[in-house]
């Protein structure tokens, strides 16, 4: 233990020695924390939208109205034909256009039926699809609430078929809002960003200044090495797991429901599988570059898969087997049980299970990998 005590020394002495890695890991993510979550906003709003409308009615100056005033969409222009309007598709300043027939109004109160051209650029497959949904939806409203339709069925109900109404409610984020799902995400993403890529330089820096030789010849042991680079970096990451959960009450007003020590717990281990990994990537590098690009290689896989951007649920078979052999979709899950549903140990301990194996593979893997003769 006098060893290791010996080693955390000459550890914290080096990291308090150098400011910018100071700066690089309790600045550098509280500031990212802070703007990274309201520039990932996954709400579709201002959907610029083109009109084209033939028939200049009471009714089509009504559903153009009801459009405008939803809050989703943004009435860029209002074209003479349809051919006007798709140009502005083409060019990408427009993201829907919509075709009101002439005799829009007389067809509704004859026949009670009248269709209506909407056309949207589905270069971005996602804001398509919403931004189409939302309108159909808008206009359905603005048909329910139509003058002939109250007046042929003034009840509110079909007269030929039954109704159905349906009341919902949104759990553990009654509004919907966005932040509740990422700001925890993206605190994780962050934890593990810093702490992955600071272990992954540890090592391989004393190789390229050369004390690493100077080490090799101690009676050191392998473990004691190892544990000597960990407990920093663990210690640190747990300070800045704390100033995200900071972040996270006074900037979101996010208050976790659950249990504040048992995301310390998660914490401590996801840590140590964490730093493991970086280390063992360090064992394996021989310089400060090659280390860099290996752990950027893993870190966009960590990220790309652990279901920050979609549900992991959504993902082919092949890529759901491998967003399970990462550390990191296992802590976002868990922290959006606690953060969010309050869940308990008995809720997550199948997540725990997965961290604790995943920090002693890869911690007995660095310890293993790492050669004290070259």
């Amino acid at each position: 233990m006098r060893v290791l005590g010996f080693i955390l020394q000459k550890e914290f002495r080096q990291i308090f020695r150098d400011k910018s890695i100071l700066a690089m890991m309790f600045v550098m993510p509280t500031v990212q924390l802070i703007i990274v979550p309201l520039a990932m906003d996954f709400d579709v709003k201002n959907i610029n939208l083109s009109i084209v409308d033939h028939d200049h009615s009471s009714y089509s100056q009504k559903l153009i109205s009801k459009i405008g005033s939803s809050g989703y969409f943004r009435i860029i222009s209002a074209d003479g034909s349809y051919s006007e309007a798709l140009k502005k598709i083409e060019n990408g300043t427009s993201d829907v256009v919509m075709e009101i027939p002439s005799s829009f109004e007389e067809n509704l109160v004859r026949e009670g039926i009248q269709k209506i051209g909407i056309s949207v650029d589905a270069i971005n497959g996602t804001k398509a699809m919403i931004g189409g949904s939302y309108l159909n939806t808008v206009i359905a409203d603005f048909n329910s609430n139509l003058e002939i339709n109250i007046k042929n069925n003034p009840t509110g109900s079909s007269t030929n078929q039954s109704a159905i109404d349906i009341t919902y409610s949104n759990w553990f984020n009654p509004h919907g809002e966005y932040k509740y799902n990422i700001v925890p995400a993206v605190l994780v993403l962050l934890l593990t960003m810093i702490g992955g890529f600071l272990a992954a330089l540890n090592i391989v820096r004393e190789k390229e200044v050369g004390t690493i030789e100077q080490i090799n010849v101690t009676p050191i042991k392998k473990w004691q090495f190892i544990l000597g680079k960990l407990i920093p970096f663990w210690l640190i990451g747990i300070i800045v797991f704390s100033l995200g959960l900071l972040v996270c009450r006074l900037v979101y007003g996010i208050i976790p429901v659950g249990n504040i020590s048992l995301l310390y717990l998660f914490a401590a281990v996801y840590l140590v599988a964490l730093l493991g990994f970086g280390l063992l990537i360090s064992t394996f590098s021989n310089s400060q570059v090659q280390s860099m690009f290996v752990a950027f290689f893993f870190m966009m896989i960590f990220m790309l898969m652990s279901g920050l951007f979609t549900t992991v649920d959504s993902m082919p078979a092949w890529a759901r087997a491998i967003s399970d052999l990462t550390p990191v979709t296992h802590f976002i899950r868990v922290m959006r049980m606690i953060v969010l549903k309050g869940s308990g140990f008995a809720d997550v301990k199948m997540e725990f299970a997965y961290l604790v194996c995943f920090a002693l593979i890869l911690n007995s893997w660095a310890i293993w990998n790492y050669r004290k003769t070259s």
